[in-house]
């Protein structure tokens, strides 16, 4: 049966866990107030990040109760919560019902690369540069070791991607998912972990094609488009230098591309 969790903490100390002392909001980032409009869950799982890595909250201590950081960020209950469990998620952090969340013993800083599609453009390419140094590779594994099944996956996701600029669309999800069939293809999960975790956004299209002219973008699909298929064409057929040197001119092309079209529109 399971157990219903109503508050992390709770005025409860164990034996074994050293309390936290002197909570000031001068000491600890995460007791200073929040900006409404912020993304709230995301801003204070960064401020507790940063107090547990940098050694303000030290392994085995207490978290401030969900009241104390209520007061102190003006956040509410849910926001709290979510954070405790993005830390716990991160191994930052440890609940133990009826008593408390506690820092863990052996914390190190997570790797996060957060962005969507409000980021600035200077982000977002910066995320596209560390894209490429995995996908380039990814593109020569797939050559030399994809299945006749995951070259037919790769194939349909390509069509999938014609079919949706044959339809107007911007096709961004079917790009995605070209990509990541040719990470599964590689037969390493974690290629495919990656570009999970970056997410659709680190193709921006929808943020970067606002002003553009549906002319302009379909132009660019095609653009687009001509590089996708060399890179399934060296894929088919088992050439690892073409395939990792067709998928760097794409993604090299792609953000080029997307600078010059921000500069144009006057992009940020």
């Amino acid at each position: 049966m399971g157990h219903v969790i109503r508050s992390y903490d709770d005025l409860t100390f164990w034996d074994d866990v050293k309390p936290l002392t002197k909570l000031s909001p001068k000491n600890l980032a995460l007791l200073q107030p929040l900006d409404a409009p912020r993304r709230l869950t995301a801003e204070l799982v960064a401020r507790l990040t940063a107090d547990i890595t940098s050694g303000k909250l030290s392994p085995g201590s207490r978290l401030p109760t969900e009241q104390e950081m209520i007061a102190a960020t003006g956040v509410s209950r849910t926001v709290i919560r979510e954070a405790v469990a993005a830390l716990r998620a991160d191994h930052l952090v440890v609940t133990r019902q009826g008593v408390g969340a506690f820092v863990a013993d052996h914390v190190r800083r997570p790797f996060r690369v957060e962005f969507d599609e409000r980021s600035p453009l200077r982000e977002v390419l910066n995320v596209m540069e560390l894209r490429t140094g995995v996908e380039v590779e990814a593109a020569g594994l797939a050559a030399e070791r994809a299945s006749a099944a995951q070259v037919k996956k790769i194939t349909e996701k390509f069509n999938a991607i014609e079919a949706a600029i044959e339809r107007g669309e911007s096709a961004v999800d079917e790009d995605f998912a070209f990509h990541c069939a040719i990470a599964n293809a590689t037969g390493n999960p974690q290629f495919t972990r990656f570009l999970e975790y970056l997410g659709r956004f680190i193709i921006p299209r929808r943020s970067i094609w606002k002003g553009v002219a549906s002319i302009e973008r379909r132009v660019q699909l095609g653009t687009f488009q001509k590089e996708h298929e060399q890179i399934l064409q060296a894929i088919k057929a088992g050439a690892v230098p073409q395939a990792r040197a067709a998928m760097q001119r794409h993604l090299l092309n792609s953000r080029q591309r997307y600078q010059k079209l921000a500069a144009e529109h006057a992009i940020k």
